[in-house]
């Protein structure tokens, strides 16, 4: 019987709490895994997967720093296709319109936007040769934001209407598919909750479902969208939201 040819994905942001669950769970079921942050490789990343250390804004800003990390990505491939690309990075900067700096209004379109796009456009013969698949880990943001979020909602937002074009764009070549997740348990969430207790308990118990999502989830969910189980999946955007987006929030 002959062997099923390697598979490999790259996976960007894999550094925080949802890449580590995205770099595992795709490990786990037999990729080999092109993981890349900006900082140095951790130490729980498997010995057989490759970490690529990159500065996604720099890769936007620098045409022959994007050339260098591409060479990179594609020496890892060892001349394979690449089945699967995860835009999993992205920054949240939270400031009001007024105070919005311009920097970081840019910066927050460079990582979460024009980060995901550049590396899909340059890395389509890859993914082509692989008829593969791209998933966009967007955000409940996209749709429904708050106030000091108007940076992260409108890359969001852009980046779900990508996915929605890019899979016109490109028909039969690879699919793309989005996440929507809303509240996910991870450390930066957490974090933001350190003075505020209460306020995380609420925000459990205010998604229908009565707690907050698991990072395995959204991982779980971007492997199956980058399998062959649902060939018709392409160009969606699928909330992970534990019903949240159909709860309407009335003021007191």
């Amino acid at each position: 019987m002959t062997a099923a040819p390697q598979r490999h994905v790259l996976i960007t942001g894999a550094a925080g709490g949802i890449g580590r669950a995205l770099v595992e769970t795709f490990h786990n079921d037999g990729y080999h895994v092109i993981a890349t942050d900006i900082g140095p490789q951790p130490a729980w990343l498997a010995s057989d997967d490759t970490w690529l250390s990159a500065d996604l804004v720099r890769v936007v800003r620098e045409p022959d720093y994007a050339a260098n990390f591409l060479v990179e990505v594609r020496t890892a491939l060892q001349q394979s296709a690449l089945h699967s690309l995860v835009n999993n990075a992205a920054i949240q900067i939270l400031a009001g319109t007024a105070e919005l700096s311009d920097a970081d209004w840019q910066t927050t379109l460079d990582v979460n936007l024009s980060a995901p796009f550049l590396l899909i456009k340059h890395l389509l013969p890859e993914l082509e040769a692989a008829r593969g698949a791209v998933v966009n880990i967007s955000s409940i943001h996209a749709a429904q934001t708050k106030q000091r979020f108007v940076a992260y909602a409108t890359s969001k937002a852009a980046l779900s209407g990508m996915t929605r074009a890019l899979a016109v764009d490109l028909g039969e070549r690879i699919r793309v598919n989005a996440i929507e997740p809303a509240a996910i348990d991870t450390e930066m969430l957490k974090a933001g909750f350190s003075d505020n207790p209460e306020g995380l308990v609420a925000l459990q118990q205010y998604h229908p479902v009565g707690h907050i999502g698991q990072q395995e989830e959204v991982a779980r969910l971007a492997l199956m969208l980058c399998s062959d189980i649902l060939p018709f999946a392409n160009g969606s955007c699928i909330a992970l939201d534990g019903g949240i987006r159909g709860r309407l929030h009335d003021p007191d």
